[in-house]
Formats: structure tokens, sequence, C-alpha cells
């Protein structure tokens, strides 16, 4: 059984490492907090200190981490996990960042000339999604390593092979674009109905047993109507991801007007606080701009 490297133990981090840890595999993790890390610990995490001991104690390098500023800063330096991947090793990124910043630092572990790989593998999904392995994974990078780990990738969901690097990255956006317009109008349809005194949860039934009842909407509406403790994808990261969609689009010449749309509402929310909060608390945000007068 190969062993895993885990950089980034977050939420969906430390979830996807502690799901390996109970398939039995051997995980090692590295994180900028230990204390946070201290539950998978417990359940037999093996503490590494730097980026570049944990590549090379592992067999397979994952990272789970913000933006693009964070991957590259873990990858490159004297102890950055670039500096630990060699002949065999396989780095999946799992972040969600710049197709553009993945494909430079796949390109920069191919020049090494020590045999290692990087794939880009995001994931659509949250922590519900993680704890229950359903996932979904695109891949983009060479098809030869992608099979070498695709039943490491089987214990989190279903991994679907894309492309040449940056790949995976560029469909992960097109979802997100999806999830945050779903999100947006299903807001907007929420607060129109409740305008109107219709019941909210009643509204909310039914708009998804209806034909918008996307599985995203039925999975989230339960965090819309009783707002949880724990956030599963804060409006921030969305946001970050819809400017790298948006930019991703300008770079090949797609229009995504609806995207832009997703962005000034996203900003819109941001700028009023609302940063940190899941993105079930659109429909807050647009009824807090109701009666600001904002548009």
């Amino acid at each position: 059984m190969q062993t895993i490297g885990f950089i980034g133990l977050g939420k969906m981090g430390g979830s996807m490492a502690a799901r390996y840890l109970d398939a039995g595999y051997t995980v090692y993790g590295e994180s900028l907090n230990r204390n946070g890390a201290q539950w998978l610990i417990e359940q037999g995490l093996g503490w590494i200190d730097t980026p570049r001991q944990l590549a090379q104690a592992a067999d397979i390098v994952m990272t789970s981490l913000p933006n693009d500023d964070v991957v590259q800063s873990v990858a490159t330096g004297p102890d950055g996990l670039l500096a630990g991947l060699s002949e065999g090793k396989i780095w999946a990124d799992l972040s969600t960042i710049s197709p553009g910043v993945s494909r430079r630092l796949a390109a920069r572990v191919r020049d090494q000339g020590r045999g290692g790989q990087m794939l880009d593998t995001p994931v659509s999904g949250s922590v519900p999604q993680v704890k229950t392995g359903a996932l979904t994974i695109m891949v983009g990078g060479d098809e030869e390593a992608y099979r070498l780990i695709e039943p490491v990738l089987r214990i989190l969901g279903k991994p679907e092979y894309v492309g040449e690097n940056g790949q995976g990255l560029v469909l992960k956006l097109a979802i997100n674009i999806s999830l945050s317009v779903q999100m947006l109008a299903f807001s907007e349809g929420l607060l129109l109905a409740e305008h109107d005194g219709i019941d909210p949860h009643r509204a909310a039934e039914i708009m998804t047993e209806s034909a918008i009842g996307s599985p995203m909407l039925k999975a989230r509406v339960p965090l819309v109507l009783d707002k949880p403790d724990e956030t599963w994808f804060d409006i921030e990261l969305m946001h970050k991801d819809i400017r790298l969609a948006r930019r991703a689009g300008a770079e090949l010449a797609a229009p995504l007007p609806t995207a832009a749309i997703a962005d000034k509402m996203l900003a819109e929310a941001d700028r009023a606080g609302y940063g940190h909060r899941d993105i079930a608390a659109l429909p807050e945000v647009l009824a807090r701009l109701s009666t600001t007068g904002a548009n």
C-alpha cells in the first residue's frame, strides 16, 4: 500500500487525511499549525516538519491549500516539496488554483529530471462528501501517473481524467461558475417569494422539488434555512474561484457573463463581512442589500 503525505490539514485536507487513515494507509502530514492537526496525530498521522521531508517520506504527496501563493510557497525553496520529489513520486494537488500557475509548477517538476510527476486533482464537493467518499475529482496531467494513483483517489470519490496539466483545474472552475450562479439564482428566487409573504421554508422545499432542484441546492438548503456553525465552502474561497475562472475566460477568449454577475455579488458579500460564511448565506446577503438599497 502506497504511503501518503498531506500538506494542508484544514477542514478539507484534514478530513481527507482522516479518510486515508481510516482506510489503513500510512499517512504523513505537514501544516502551519501542528496543534490544529493534533486530532489526526492521535489517529496515527505521522507529523513531518517540512514539505521537502514529507515528499521524501511519502510515495504520493497531496496538497489541499487555499490559493496560488500558498501552493507556490509550499512547493519551492530549499525545504519545498519539489526538492523532495524523486523517481516514482507523484504530487497530486487537490487545491483550486490558477491553471497557469499549476502548469508552470508541473513543468518545473518535469524539468528537474528526477522522475517525479505533478497532477492537478481539484475536487468538487465539501466535507460531507469527503466523509462519504463522494467527491468528484478532475485530473489533469500525465495519464500514466494518473493510472498509478487512481485507486488512491477512489478513496475520496470518483476521479475523472480530463487531459493535460491544468485542464482538471479549468473544468473545476467551470463547475464552480455553475455552483455560484445556481446559488445566487436560488437566493434571488427565495427572496422574491419571502417578500410576497411566502414562508421561506415552504418556498425552499417546493423550489428544490421542482426542475431546479439540483443535488447542490438540495444539499445546501438546510444550511440556508438553519445557519450552521460549520462552514463547508466559504464565500471568500468561492469569490477567489470565480475570479480565477474569469481570468481563465479572458485568457481563452471565452465569454462568461454570469460569472461576472456572481463576481460582483460575491464582492458585495465580502465587503459586507460575509467572507468566512458559507455560500448558503447568499440569501441573507441579498436580503441585506434589499434593505440598504444596493443593487
